[in-house]
């Protein structure tokens, strides 16, 4: 009788050590699993999305002299940006802008973040109304005054994680 009781109260108590430890371990095994279907749908986002800058120019001509090329007494570079991925690209005024010269450059604030102050930057749509596949994102980088001639740098990071680099001589 008594090896009855005991072994009915070691199966009770196994059992009750088995639903704290699945009611401990499961949360985690989801929870773990979200974390890896939340990185899966990142990295496909990040594979959808791409962005090439295809042509950099400033407003210097070939003996390192400015020319207001568009005639509002601001010296500009232009950095054409191209959406070669599959998906379209949204909030185009939050990707983050870097430039200048190729050991010295710095982030561009965009045009209403920047108050009055020079540099900044804006943008157009060159062959679209969105930033959609396919679609070229004209980014135009305001100075108050002329930059010196030179190699310069220019780096792009969108919102959605994607970068593109872009090497160019004023």
């Amino acid at each position: 009788m008594d090896k009855a009781i005991t072994t009915a109260l070691l199966i009770i108590i196994s059992m009750i050590m088995a639903m704290m430890l699945f009611n401990s371990a499961y949360p985690a095994v989801i929870q773990g699993g979200d974390a890896i279907t939340s990185m899966a749908n990142r990295s496909d986002q990040q594979m959808r999305s791409q962005v090439e800058i295809i042509h950099g120019a400033g407003e210097l001509d070939s003996g390192g002299f400015w020319q207001d090329t568009n005639g509002n007494n601001v010296f500009e570079v232009f950095l054409w940006v191209k959406n070669v991925g599959e998906s379209r690209l949204i909030a185009p005024e939050q990707t983050d802008v870097f430039f200048g010269p190729e050991a010295n450059f710095t982030r561009i604030k965009y045009a209403t973040d920047s108050g009055s102050g020079y540099p900044y930057w804006s943008y157009s749509f060159e062959n679209g109304s969105d930033w959609s596949p396919n679609v070229t994102l004209k980014v135009t980088i305001h100075y108050g005054m002329p930059q010196s001639s030179g190699r310069y740098f220019a780096k792009l990071m969108t919102t959605s994680g994607v970068m593109s680099e872009y090497f160019m001589g004023l």
